[in-house]
């Protein structure tokens, strides 16, 4: 906030808006309040409008307020996500309420006040946009108005800022009283623009709706500015005591550190990571005020409820960096954290709160490297990860120029165990049954690994694809993007018989997602020549692959799975060819009877980590698949002495169901022996073959 500031920028398009109705322009202006994470974080916030719209009862015109339903993000959202209920309603509820006691009550009373059956769930926050009278308003979360709103003196800031034209409320919990307190400052301020929320968020309305799109940034800006000009030359969170690594080296550290932290805190519900060395973080790791200010924790509700109300601090000093010493420190230090965070439950709860959460923190901070965030899937994990980044962006200015307080732990307690909260986490669907989880698929590319990666993320993994083919993987992390969403895929270009490279790769992971919990190794190649034609190039190239590849990132495997002590599971894509012999392949076939037995050795290894290890064996997985894109087709289909084109039809002829295997077999069964499904497995084999005599295991 300090020098020459970034300024928000309009991004109203008049003529597109011309073409809108008042919800299309409340959607538009939704959307383009919530792109930008300086105006709100993700999820937090929320916008209406009062739109005149026919009575499907009556034919006559009524008011009818649109809001944001509960849950949404206003970047996101669409016009299904807005609740709307008849605004004469809403106002009558103002003859029921008896008070701050009857909060809860009422909101049971706002789905009597919906509009033509729209069953999208009405916010906590309702009242605050149903009975201010203007026809639009917005609700945001800026850093800038919050560093106003968390400073000790946030009533004469607000003043000093903007004058008359926002006010300011003290703080209270959302609800109806709240709306009423608006209410009665805009009766009492009718030149008011807006108001600040005590360590809440900004309020702006007005009667049209670019204007009120305008007026948030105007505000917004105003502060931006002003912040600018106050903290220019001051030291920020009273100076650096400690200097950043590296970026490579702090990429390092995070990546032994994420794994153990995920150990330690993933044994009742797994957990994935999210790593963050920006600037903004790197200032606040490395400052003096790092502890005082982390211990206060942080101010505004929809901060806290991501990150709980404090982060843990590692004990950890860049200029003597001893990561060991850290991990040695964990059990302690987390210790430490879930006594203080039951010791708050303890002296917080009510007769009718909910049983004690999680009590393992979100945000973990590392002078000279960053911050670690952790949550049960990736998303929420980066989403807890930017709004602490909010928090911190708040720290800084109200500590700048001003106190900084955090909310009080009575009031933040009150709204993290709200029973209204707890019922919305209820409702919540069921996990996935491969939530939580990390797989790292080798081959990932290809069609067995393209359809395993689907499988996969289907049931709730995040999906790690490597593989040798760089523009093929990158090609296919865009679709699978497209379908599951950035945060449940990443790539990595890997060739798996590269000691150093291989390493590298699960790093990599680490940082990425914070661990891994399955392996499946498919990478694959095949060849075919009679044993006297077969070149000594050839012979080690299956071998390097099929053998010494899945030999390494299994090693790699096992010694991330020990380090997180939380079990893992393999799974090896061998053959048919590694049971049965087939003519003209001695390189391949052994090579993959190499892998099944590496198979069987590691799952004696691993059982008493919990790591399972277990084999599939496919046969003549054509479709999709690179391996049968080039000479292996035509070899192939000359040792059976046919045409190329005949090869599909031959196999599926040659096998005892008369079935064709496609890669959307070999998955599910990837899939079952990930899942907790095959849990008492290890050791097995899985022929996906449709039926081969020869393949029999016994």
């Amino acid at each position: 906030m300090s020098g020459t500031p970034r300024l928000l920028e309009s991004r109203w398009d008049q003529a597109y808006a011309a073409k809108l109705d008042e919800p299309g322009k409340l959607l538009y202006r939704s959307n383009l309040l919530g792109a930008d994470k300086r105006i709100t974080n993700y999820g937090g916030g929320n916008t209406s409008a009062k739109v005149m719209e026919t009575d499907p009862l009556t034919g006559e015109l009524v008011k009818v307020l649109w809001v944001k339903g509960s849950g949404g993000d206003v970047g996101t959202i669409k016009l299904d996500g807005f609740a709307t209920l008849y605004q004469e309603k809403l106002e009558a509820l103002k003859g029921i309420y008896k008070g701050v006691q009857d909060e809860d009550r009422m909101v049971g009373f706002l789905p009597h006040c919906t509009f033509n059956l729209n069953p999208r769930a009405a916010s906590i926050d309702t009242p605050l946009h149903g009975l201010v009278p203007f026809t639009h308003v917005d609700h945001m979360h800026p850093d800038a108005i919050i560093a106003i709103a968390a400073a000790k003196n946030s009533r004469e800031l607000t003043q000093q800022i903007f004058g008359d034209e926002i006010g300011w409320l003290p703080w209270r919990r959302p609800g109806f009283q709240l709306g009423l307190d608006l209410e009665a400052f805009v009766k009492a301020n009718p030149d008011a623009k807006g108001v600040v929320l005590e360590s809440h968020g900004l309020f702006t309305w007005a009667n049209d709706a670019r204007d009120c799109y305008l007026l948030t940034l105007e505000i917004i800006n105003k502060a931006i500015e002003w912040f600018a000009r106050m903290t220019d030359g001051k030291a920020i969170f009273g100076g650096a005591v400690f200097q950043s690594l590296d970026a490579e080296e702090r990429r390092a550290i995070a990546a032994r550190l994420m794994p153990e932290i995920r150990g330690c805190i993933g044994k009742m519900e797994r957990k994935l990571g999210h790593f963050d060395d920006q600037g903004a973080v790197l200032e606040f790791v490395n400052s003096t005020d790092l502890k005082p200010l982390g211990a206060l924790g942080t101010s505004c509700p929809d901060h806290f409820l991501r990150t709980k109300i404090r982060p843990l601090i590692l004990d950890f000093n860049p200029a003597k960096p001893d990561v060991d010493a850290v991990i040695a420190g964990l059990d302690k230090a987390l210790e430490e954290y879930r006594a203080d965070y039951s010791r708050y439950y303890e002296t917080c709860k009510h007769d009718n709160s909910p049983k004690m959460r999680d009590p393992n923190p979100v945000i973990f901070l590392v002078p000279g490297v960053g911050m670690l965030s952790f949550a049960k899937d990736k998303a929420t994990a980066r989403i807890a990860g930017e709004f602490y980044v909010n928090a911190i962006n708040v720290m800084r200015g109200a500590s700048t120029v001003s106190e900084y307080q955090g909310l009080p732990e009575q009031e933040a307690f009150d709204i993290e165990y709200w029973l209204l909260e707890e019922a919305k986490l209820q409702r919540m669907p069921k996990p996935k049954s491969l939530a939580g989880r990390v797989a790292f698929v080798t081959g990932g590319a290809g069609g067995i690994g393209r359809a395993t990666a689907e499988r996969l993320m289907a049931e709730g993994a995040c999906v790690v694809l490597a593989d040798i083919d760089a523009a093929t993987l990158e090609e296919t992390k865009a679709g699978f993007e497209k379908s599951f969403g950035n945060d449940a895929v990443r790539a990595v270009t890997l060739d798996v018989t590269k000691e150093s490279a291989v390493v590298e790769a699960f790093a990599a992971a680490c940082v990425e997602l914070g661990g891994i919990d399955l392996l499946v190794s498919n990478a694959g190649i095949a060849s075919s020549a009679p044993v006297e034609d077969t070149t000594l190039a050839m012979w080690n190239k299956n071998i390097d692959i099929l053998a010494t590849g899945y030999f390494l990132v299994s090693r790699e495997a096992f010694r991330l799975f020990r380090r997180q002590k939380l079990g893992g599971n393999v799974v090896f894509v061998a053959s048919k060819n590694g049971l049965a012999s087939s003519p003209n392949a001695s390189a391949y076939c052994t090579a993959k009877a190499a892998e099944i037995h590496l198979a069987r050795c590691l799952a004696l290894e691993g059982a008493e980590a919990g790591i399972r290890v277990n084999t599939v064996n496919p046969d003549a997985v054509l479709r999709g698949s690179k391996i049968w894109s080039g000479e292996w087709r035509e070899q192939r289909a000359s040792s059976s002495k046919i045409e190329v084109d005949e090869l599909e039809e031959h196999y599926r002829k040659r096998s005892m169901l008369k079935l064709n295997v496609f890669p959307e077999d070999i998955a599910e069964a990837i899939y079952f022996l990930a899942s907790d499904a095959s849990a008492k497995s290890t050791g097995n084999i899985i022929n996906v073959d449709a039926g081969n005599a020869q393949s029999f295991t016994r």
